[in-house]
């Protein structure tokens, strides 16, 4: 139930899927590469890997889990030791944001513009938004003052 002046909620308000792999864009230029997700994904395991075993233990998992959960609340993708042997290695722990990349990578050059990522939800540049909503506004035909169509 929605009162007449709310407005519908924003399903992306965090980014959509495509929050989960902009944090890998390393220069920050809005492109994210298979070679920064590589990069990102195999910092991002060494950093949780406390005992330096290449294995995630449940509780490291369990915290990692809470972490994205406190960070992306419905759009996070947990750590899951699939085939249960009590550890989760990189295959494991990479596994999500590789087959996302894959997804959305329609082109398949190896890299997620900005397009591809708006197509999954992220928000689009501050300027590149206010770019497109000027090009929406110059493409809508002009009425009148009194609402019929242009001379």
């Amino acid at each position: 139930f929605m009162r007449p002046t709310e407005k519908p909620r924003d399903e992306n308000y965090h980014g959509g899927n495509a929050a989960l792999l902009l944090k890998y864009d390393a220069n920050q230029e809005g492109t994210v590469t298979r070679a920064e997700l590589i990069a990102g994904l195999k910092a991002e395991f060494a950093a949780h890997d406390t005992h330096h075993n290449g294995c995630l233990d449940s509780e490291q998992a369990e915290a990692i889990n809470q972490a994205r959960v406190d960070a992306d609340q419905s759009t996070a993708t947990p750590v899951m030791d699939w085939n249960q042997d009590g550890c989760i290695d990189y295959t494991e722990f990479s596994a999500a944001p590789y087959s996302l990349f894959d997804q959305l990578d329609a082109d398949h050059d190896g890299k997620l513009t900005p397009k591809e990522l708006q197509r999954a939800g992220a928000k689009p540049p501050d300027g590149a938004q206010q770019d497109q909503q000027q090009q929406d506004q110059e493409q809508r035909p002009r009425r009148r003052r009194g609402g019929g169509p242009p001379p």
